[in-house]
C-alpha cells in the first residue's frame, strides 16, 4: 500500500483523517465494491496520491462497511469525496470526475508556499514566539502579495506586542470584504479602542470632569473608551448607555455607535446579549 494512500475505518479514522488534517490535507474517497463511478474514481485518486508524494493524503472508506462515518459526514451517493484540512471540511465533489478536473480540485486544497508560511507561521505564535512568526509572515507576503490573510495575521501579531500604529496600517490595507470577515471586524474594534485608551486621558480627571458636568459627554465618551481599552467592559458600557439616556442623538449618535463596536469587540460574550438588550430597552 502507499505511503500516501489509506484505507481507513473507525478504527484509524482519528489518526489519519482528523489528526493527519492537521499536518496535510487529506481527501477522503468514499467508495463500495459495487459502485461503477467508484471503479473509475478511486485509481485516479491512488495515482495522483502517490505522484503528489504528501501533498495530500488519500483516505478510502468503504461506506457499505462504515456507514456511521459515512453519515457523520452527510454522504448520500457515492463516490463522494471529501477534503479535510485543519480538520474541517474546505471542499468536496460528489461522483465520478475525469483526471484533469481532480487535479483542479487537489491544487484548491494544497496549501501555497505562502500558505504553507502562514500555517507556521501560526504555530510559532501559539508558541508564543511572534518575532519568528512576523519573519515567517514577511516572507510569505513576499512570496504572494495578494494574500491578505498573511496581512490580517500579522495585524493580530503586531496588535499583541503593542505595535498598534503598525498594526492599523495593515488593516488599513485590506479590502472592503476582507475587512467585513469577522476575525477583522474585531481586530478592528480591539485596535480602535486600544488606540483610543492611549489618547483618553486620565480616569480619575475624566471622573472628575464627569462629575463637575453630569452632561459632559465628550468626557463620557473618553472614559468609556479607556475603561473598554482596559477590559473593563461593562463599566464603559454603562458610560455609553447613560450617554443615550442623556442625549441620544450626540454627535450622531457616537454612544450607540460605539457600543456596536463594543459588541463587535466581544462576540461570543455573554455581555453581548446583556447589552444589546439594555441598548434596545434605552431606545425605547
Amino acid at each position: 500500500m502507499s505511503q500516501f494512500a489509506f484505507d481507513v475505518d473507525a478504527s484509524n479514522f482519528q489518526q489519519i483523517v482528523i489528526d493527519g488534517s492537521l499536518q496535510a490535507p487529506v481527501v477522503v474517497d468514499f467508495w463500495a465494491p459495487w459502485c461503477g463511478p467508484c471503479k473509475a474514481l478511486k485509481p485516479i485518486l491512488e495515482k495522483l496520491a502517490e505522484e503528489y508524494q504528501g501533498k495530500f493524503i488519500l483516505a478510502k472508506i468503504n461506506s457499505d462497511e462504515n456507514q456511521e462515518l459515512a453519515a457523520q459526514f452527510g454522504v448520500r451517493g457515492i463516490p463522494s469525496v471529501k477534503a479535510l484540512y485543519g480538520g474541517e471540511i474546505v471542499d468536496e465533489f460528489s461522483g465520478a470526475m475525469p483526471e484533469s478536473e481532480v487535479r483542479e480540485f487537489l491544487d484548491r486544497i494544497i496549501p501555497s508556499p505562502a500558505e504553507e508560511l502562514r500555517l507556521k507561521a501560526a504555530e510559532l505564535k501559539a508558541g508564543g514566539d511572534a518575532a519568528q512568526a512576523l519573519q515567517l509572515l514577511a516572507q510569505a507576503s513576499q512570496l504572494d502579495t495578494g494574500n491578505e490573510k498573511v496581512r490580517l495575521d500579522a495585524a493580530e501579531i503586531l496588535f499583541e506586542v503593542g505595535e498598534l500604529d503598525e498594526a492599523k496600517r495593515l488593516l488599513d490595507s485590506l479590502s472592503p470584504p476582507m475587512k467585513l470577515e469577522d476575525r477583522a471586524v474585531q481586530l478592528t474594534a480591539k485596535l480602535n479602542f486600544a488606540l483610543s485608551g492611549q489618547s483618553g486621558g486620565d480616569e480619575q480627571a475624566l471622573r472628575d470632569k464627569i462629575a463637575a458636568d453630569t452632561k459632559d459627554m465628550d468626557g463620557r465618551l473618553r472614559l468609556a473608551k479607556l475603561l473598554i481599552a482596559a477590559n473593563r467592559h461593562a463599566e464603559g458600557m454603562d458610560q455609553l448607555l447613560e450617554m443615550i439616556a442623556i442625549d441620544r442623538a450626540w454627535d450622531d449618535e457616537a454612544a450607540r455607535r460605539t457600543l456596536l463596536d463594543v459588541f463587535n469587540l466581544l462576540a461570543g460574550s455573554p455581555l453581548v446579549s446583556e447589552y444589546r438588550r439594555k441598548l434596545a430597552s434605552a431606545l425605547n
